[in-house]
């Protein structure tokens, strides 16, 4: 089935994603699979929906010589069935790239080669998703004072369309975070547009670029810009004294484990807190070792040579920046001495991270009945669905997001094999026993 046209018939499906990044790719493998299996637990039927023309992840940083920092065993597949097709082993097989990756002896692939093998997987279930298309919002749909189902309103190429769900899963991803003040433009503008950017820097020809940020994407930027513009000075401002190293020994790795979820939701909320606090270096603002002794490589060649082109304002903090409309005045405050240094530079590559997508406004009326603590987050059950009053017959699941009840794994690939598991064990277990024999429902005039 496909989406319908508005004043067509509803299609109604078992389970409707909003958005198709890895996360929801992983669950659309996930049901491929589990509707070839043979058994009694019958077909789920789904449709995923994704604005973007084709997929597409973090294409602004795939960078050519930038790694993984995740085992190419936890792909999309692999921890929750390693026997499966989609798995990264088999995707190298079928390029004729396994030999020479197991020669390579390297857990960590190219970035670019895992987007290429998300892109090969993409397109094995490419019958279950319309690219091009915007969801707008979603409505609760009632049977006898129970939400039943909920009616999902998108657009695709101007056209309004309609989809009925059993289930929602949210996988809306990952949104840039600019520093407080910082408004976007042509001069100034978030580390995921990097490669989108190269091709107007390089004809500008730039003599200052800075990059704000102390994590991996930084550093990653740093190294590239330092690489690409031989002639310009590139001015690395971050907080901490020096980059950092990512944990990521073998005893602390096992708060990615399946088993570590478990953990952390069922602790309390000081322990929860406490575990953030200890392991936060196992993700952010954490630079790989091998990158960190390369950029300082190059400061201490620089040194020797006499020729700086690369500079590490550490302990500080950009307090201003000022588009002139020829260039950008940073103003950089010493988190020490207070001192402030202004710096005329060309483009401001601001590498602040992201913050998870807020998924309640698509929800409408829904998200006024939305569970939430005593900070205002979602309340989220094991089984990732958000608590809603009243509570509907399907659920509303969430990828990402989670990471005040899950723990650090709820954005990152990690555990996104297993997760996407648990997420289709937990509608087929709740499917209704009475499920209507209509494959449509008719469309309501609005």
């Amino acid at each position: 089935m496909a989406p319908a046209a508005a004043g067509e018939r509803i299609p109604v499906y078992d389970l409707v994603g909003v958005g198709f990044g890895p996360s929801n790719l992983a669950l659309a493998i996930a049901l491929a699979e589990h509707n070839a299996a043979p058994g009694d637990a019958g077909t789920v039927t789904a449709h995923f929906l994704e604005r973007q023309p084709r997929f597409g992840w973090h294409r602004g940083m795939l960078i050519d010589t930038a790694t993984m920092q995740v085992s190419f065993l936890k792909d999309l597949a692999t921890m929750r069935n390693p026997t499966s097709e989609f798995s990264f082993l088999n995707y190298l097989h079928t390029k004729g790239r396994l030999v020479d990756f197991i020669n390579h002896k390297n857990l960590f692939p190219l970035r670019v080669e895992f987007h290429d093998y998300f892109e090969w997987a993409a397109a094995k279930v490419d019958d279950v998703v319309s690219y091009g298309t915007e969801v707008r919002s979603v409505r609760p749909v009632f049977d006898g004072g129970e939400i039943a189902y909920f009616d999902v309103e998108a657009v695709t190429g101007g056209e309004p369309v309609e989809l009925r769900a059993r289930n929602l899963v949210l996988g809306t991803g990952l949104r840039p975070n600019l520093p407080a003040g910082v408004t976007p433009g042509e001069r100034i503008w978030h580390n995921s547009e990097l490669l989108h950017r190269m091709a107007a820097l390089r004809s500008a020809g730039p003599r200052r670029l800075v990059v704000v940020g102390a994590g991996q994407s930084a550093a990653e930027v740093v190294a590239l810009l330092h690489d690409e513009f031989a002639d310009a000075e590139v001015c690395a401002v971050f907080a901490r004294y020096g980059f950092s190293p990512a944990d990521d020994s073998s005893f602390v790795n096992r708060i990615f484990d399946p088993e570590a979820v478990d953990q952390f939701y069922r602790a309390g909320e000081p322990v929860k807190e406490r575990l953030m606090r200890y392991h936060g270096a196992t993700n952010y603002s954490a630079v790989d070792l091998d990158l960190i002794d390369e950029l300082y490589r190059r400061v201490y060649r620089e040194k020797v040579l006499g020729v700086q082109r690369l500079r590490m304002l550490n302990v500080s903090r950009p307090v201003d920046m000022t588009d002139t409309g020829s260039g950008v005045l940073v103003t950089v405050e010493s988190l020490t001495t207070g001192e402030r240094t202004v710096l005329e530079a060309d483009a401001v590559v601001c590498a602040t991270g992201y913050l998870p997508a807020d998924p309640t406004p698509l929800l409408g009326e829904l998200a006024a009945g939305c569970r939430r603590d005593e900070q205002g987050r979602p309340r989220v059950e094991r089984d990732y669905r958000i608590g809603l009053d009243p509570a509907p017959r399907g659920g509303v699941y969430l990828q990402g997001g989670t990471e005040h009840t899950h723990g650090i794994t709820s954005s990152l690939l990690s555990n996104t094999a297993v997760r996407v598991g648990e997420i289709l064990q937990s509608i087929v277990e709740r499917r209704a026993a009475a499920v209507p024999s209509a494959d449509y429902a008719v469309s309501v005039s609005r």
